[in-house]
């Protein structure tokens, strides 16, 4: 018996796709990309935007022909839309050949509901309105031999005015500092070289725990673990982000010098009716201090244009501080309401035509930014932590630098997991070429 899992979103995801390919390894179910091989698809969905949701739809609608032709398939759809339960229901009414609808609050039962809807034949719909306590242990299958993403804390406080996550990720909870540890050490063990820390927002790990303990006090604690060589994490809000935590990743070797960090707007007013509780001038000190401790510091952030309301001068203002900051990187979106936040609710809903001209004057100067900060980069050395073959260039390697710059050049295969000394001969605005001087073997 063969499954197959479509991940649409975020890290978050991704993380949550390990543990249900754990749980059905566990049932017996090998893995397969074929779907017309697959005996089970689980779709596992994000809708943080319209756009996102709109191509899980469309996905449903393709699997209807699949489920004819072999009704033995069942088909499940989980993560952040079902979690909505309003369209929880409207999935079941909508598309009744979908077998398993869960959300995101109880993947630990996904074995119990997955046999309950193949062995019946029944449709089963299972979300929990409330997230639960922690549970650790849950099996997992990881996706990569070298890097592997560390859930460190669940759901989030901040409720942004235009964001879900709250509402389908629930509140606040950290795992314990000994369990995350543990579980860095294991993959040391298994020759794992690099772990991501995952979390909605890791600068308010801890805060929910007895023990007094920040995101800062855990970075500590992960520097000390034997084989890997470098700790990332996402997401981080720009609010929380502390001179203490500073001071720890400038202080630490292991620890990556990528700072990502979401700003959505230029704009004071829009970041006041965005709910993020900082100002303009708090983002570009809190950026100061970062270059100050960590000069190399790679920044990328993210952008939503085109909020209800934005008036072409704070657009201004936006592309103003990507002039003022130098951004390495940014992910940009156009706003997209989304039912029971407050913004959808906001008059001066701005146009699809309006948001996505700003859009693209946006990626256009991100992308003469990134092109630039890479260009500083050619005829320096770098360190890359090299993946394996380049998917666009078969004889070349490819791996990322600490500030998570993507780099290409000619090696053998042998350097596969291992850190590599690269002189940047070529930049290009996603990625780097470069020339191998030498590597830690």
């Amino acid at each position: 018996m063969k499954y197959m899992l479509e991940i649409f979103g975020c890290q978050m995801n991704e993380n949550d796709a390990e543990v249900l390919s754990g749980h059905l390894e566990n049932l017996g179910y090998t893995q397969t990309q074929d779907e017309n091989e697959a005996d089970t698809i689980i779709l596992i969905t994000c809708c943080v935007r319209e756009h996102a949701e709109s191509k899980v739809y469309g996905r449903i609608g393709e699997l209807h022909r699949l489920k004819q032709e072999r009704p033995h398939m069942v088909l499940g759809i989980g993560g952040c839309m079902t979690q909505q339960d309003e369209v929880a229901r409207r999935i079941r009414e909508r598309f009744p050949h979908m077998d398993l609808i869960f959300g995101t609050h109880n993947l630990e039962e996904f074995p119990r509901m997955f046999e309950l809807a193949r062995d019946t034949g029944e449709p089963v719909l299972a979300v929990l309105q409330e997230s639960g306590a922690v549970v650790e242990g849950l099996p997992r299958k990881r996706s990569d031999a070298m890097k592997a993403w560390v859930t460190i804390m669940y759901g989030c406080n901040n409720f942004c005015s235009y964001c879900i996550v709250p509402h389908v990720r629930g509140r606040e909870r950290s795992r314990q500092k000994e369990d995350i540890v543990a579980e860095v050490v294991d993959l040391a063990s298994r020759g794992y070289k690099e772990v991501t820390l995952l979390g909605q927002n890791v600068n308010s790990y801890g805060k929910d725990l007895s023990e007094p303990l920040d995101f800062a006090d855990l970075l500590l604690a992960l520097e000390a673990v034997d084989g890997i060589v470098r700790i990332r994490y996402m997401t981080s809000h720009p609010r929380d982000f502390t001179e203490r935590l500073i001071s720890a990743i400038s202080a630490s070797r292991k620890v990556c010098s990528h700072f990502h960090l979401p700003v959505q707007s230029g704009s004071d007013r829009i970041l006041q009716a965005m709910n993020r509780g900082y100002t303009r001038k708090n983002y570009l000190e809190l950026i100061a201090k970062i270059r100050g401790a960590v000069p190399d510091a790679t920044i990328t952030t993210d952008f939503i244009v085109g909020f209800p309301g934005e008036s072409a001068a704070e657009h201004a203002e936006t592309m103003s501080l990507v002039r003022e900051v130098g951004f390495d990187a940014a992910f940009t979106f156009a706003y997209s309401p989304r039912s029971g936040t407050p913004a959808a609710k906001l008059p001066e809903q701005l146009t699809a035509e309006e948001k996505n001209f700003r859009l693209r004057e946006l990626i256009t100067l991100v992308n003469e930014s990134s092109l630039r900060q890479n260009a500083r980069l050619v005829g320096q050395q770098v360190e890359v932590l090299v993946e394996g073959t380049s998917k666009t260039d078969l004889s070349r390697l490819t791996g990322r630098t600490s500030g998570n710059k993507l780099v290409h050049f000619a090696g053998p295969m042998s350097l596969t997991g291992t850190l590599a000394k690269v002189m940047i001969t070529q930049a290009q605005t996603w990625h780097m070429l470069g020339e191998l001087i030498s590597n830690e073997q």
